[in-house]
């Protein structure tokens, strides 16, 4: 079998022992055989109990560390892990599965691959659940959003992004969705938009870190895990997200 990038993964199912570097990707694990994720990063953040052995970042695993975790399988992403990293592991006999997601239906695609194919389990029950929730069409709204990520330099959402996708699943237009980069640097008065979502990851905007910044443009404060994991939070992010954007309801 080969990863979501083609890469021959061999393990033998089920999967026993993993370790998760993508903190989407742990929590869809924990949530769906908690006793088999033994290893995970210290931004695995959710579920708020998690006990496992950490590793270290998503962009600097302690790659000894994994190695002594004995997992059957480590579970990577293109965008949020190293290549270097994933060589590295390869090289030193673990088996690596990369995700590659860039959209919403991507995302639902890639995670059956990951629990049926590289870990030999079922598909869980909350991931047939999330994508009904996100079967449903989206409300008519058309408002323009753009969504900065960092600031001090001004960084936003753009192009070929999970996050992109789902705003426009929401029935939003995104701002930078046209653009050559997945997340360019802008000047903050070049954000030409109707709105402007402010997650709390991974810069921690806040009423008074954020809006300020936008004049009389309106912005909203949202969840960083609502937006952007893919996972469990995708069941009632769709339901939370239309909450902050419309907060007196339709």
């Amino acid at each position: 079998m080969n990863d979501d990038l083609g890469h021959p993964v061999d393990v033998a199912h089920p999967a026993r022992r993993v370790v998760s570097l993508v903190p989407s990707l742990t929590e869809a694990i924990a949530a769906t055989r908690p006793e088999a994720l033994v290893g995970a990063t210290d931004w695995c953040t959710h579920p708020a109990d998690l006990d496992v052995t950490r590793v270290r970042g998503t962009k600097n695993p302690d790659r000894a560390a994994i190695a002594a975790l004995a997992p059957d399988l480590v579970i990577a992403n293109q965008e949020e892990n190293r290549e270097l990293d994933v060589t590295r592991l390869r090289d030193a006999g673990i088996q690596v599965w990369v995700t590659e997601i860039e959209t919403l239906d991507q995302a639902f695609t890639s995670m059956r691959r990951m629990f049926v194919d590289a870990l030999g389990w079922d598909v869980p029950q909350w991931l047939v659940d999330a994508e009904e929730v996100w079967a449903a069409p989206p409300a008519a709204d058309g408002r323009r959003v753009a969504i900065p990520i960092w600031r001090d330099p001004w960084m936003v959402v753009g192009a070929r992004t999970f996050t992109g996708d789902l705003v426009t699943r929401l029935g939003l237009v995104h701002a930078f969705g046209d653009s050559a980069d997945r997340y360019p640097h802008v000047e903050v008065d070049d954000i030409d938009a109707d709105l402007v979502l402010l997650p709390d990851e991974p810069y921690v905007f806040t009423a008074d870190d954020g809006p300020e910044a936008f004049g009389s443009t309106p912005t909203t404060l949202v969840s960083g895990r609502a937006l952007t994991w893919y996972g469990p939070s995708l069941v009632t992010a769709r339901a939370d997200l239309e909450q902050a954007l419309n907060p007196s309801g339709p």
